[in-house]
């Protein structure tokens, strides 16, 4: 069995043939290169150039080295009869729900206006707020989702989600499609981003959506930067309807020094770490996904076009 190894961060390429090789001790695995055309049985991949899926119509599955598939996608170079097969968690879940926590305890916590206040030379207590005042709602209830839930959930928050199909989660309150969209935001003081970024998803972080949340709330977006427009957050926060937004994820990455955003002291801004993958986790999964498609049983992760996730 041969695989073919890509990744656009050449860094740690290394590290990855190393535990892919641990993982997958009886397959031949390559670090993909422009003039390598010997034929391949699988590719594991992280935002692969063109040329390479395109040079190998004979692979038999792709398999995505994360959640997001968006990058992919966008090739349009995946033919749709190729199982396209991505990571579920490959350790990130318990990330993302320690970096959303956090942010939402700074928030209902104040330290985002101690931190100001510090800045100023000022020393003020601030009314406490109240749990039962203080909604957060997750937009997109998939594997990180629902973890970031249950860790809220811990700390005694009202916790709601929103997602393309209703699901059922204890202790959550759920809404599904467009028609519930309404109902969940207006319940949410804290919002979290936490869709695929699809054609139906780019851009659902704007003006009218943003501004059907209570005044005051704070955005938090840990999924793609296209989903929020850019445009409109600026505005947002003068306006009062934002209170504060922690941005870890931005349309172009990095985010220029010179951006407006960074000089904004309601805006945290972090360089798309909320939570990243764990090699060793990643590779073991994606072995026991590989043996799962050669053993003809169902696999987890495998991709919905038409849903692109």
């Amino acid at each position: 069995m041969r695989i073919l190894f890509q990744s656009a961060d050449p860094i740690n390429q290394d590290e990855w043939l190393q535990d892919l090789r641990q993982a997958l001790p009886a397959a031949d695995i390559q670090l993909w290169h422009p003039d390598d055309y010997r034929p391949a049985d699988y590719a594991i991949v992280w935002k692969p150039p063109m040329e390479m899926l395109r040079a190998h119509p004979e692979l038999k599955a792709v398999f995505n080295l994360g959640a997001g598939v968006d990058a992919i996608l966008q090739l349009n170079v995946v033919p749709e009869h190729l199982p396209l097969i991505r990571i579920d968690d490959g350790g990130m879940a318990q990330q993302m729900a320690e970096f959303a926590t956090q942010a939402s305890l700074r928030y209902f916590r104040r330290i985002d206006q101690y931190e100001q206040q510090a800045r100023r030379g000022e020393w003020q207590q601030l009314p406490p707020y109240e749990k039962r005042d203080f909604g957060i709602g997750i937009l997109g209830l998939g594997v990180l989702g629902q973890r970031i839930a249950e860790s809220l959930q811990y700390f005694g928050f009202d916790v709601s989600g929103w997602s393309r199909s209703r699901k059922s989660l204890p202790g959550v309150t759920a809404y599904a499609g467009p028609e519930e969209l309404g109902a969940f935001l207006q319940r949410s003081r804290i919002l979290i981003c936490m869709l695929p970024l699809t054609a139906d998803t780019s851009g659902i972080l704007n003006r009218a959506t943003l501004s059907q949340l209570p005044r005051g709330a704070y955005l938090i977006n840990l999924a793609r930067g296209g989903h929020l427009v850019e445009a409109d957050l600026l505005p947002l926060l003068e306006q009062g309807q934002l209170a504060g937004a922690t941005l870890d994820v931005f349309e172009h990455e990095p985010l220029p020094a010179d951006h407006p955003w960074r000089s904004d002291a309601r805006i945290a801004i972090t360089p798309h770490i909320s939570a990243l993958t764990v090699r060793s986790i990643a590779a073991q999964q994606i072995a026991e996904k590989l043996g799962a498609l050669q053993r003809g049983e169902p696999v987890a992760g495998l991709v919905d076009r038409q849903r692109g996730y």
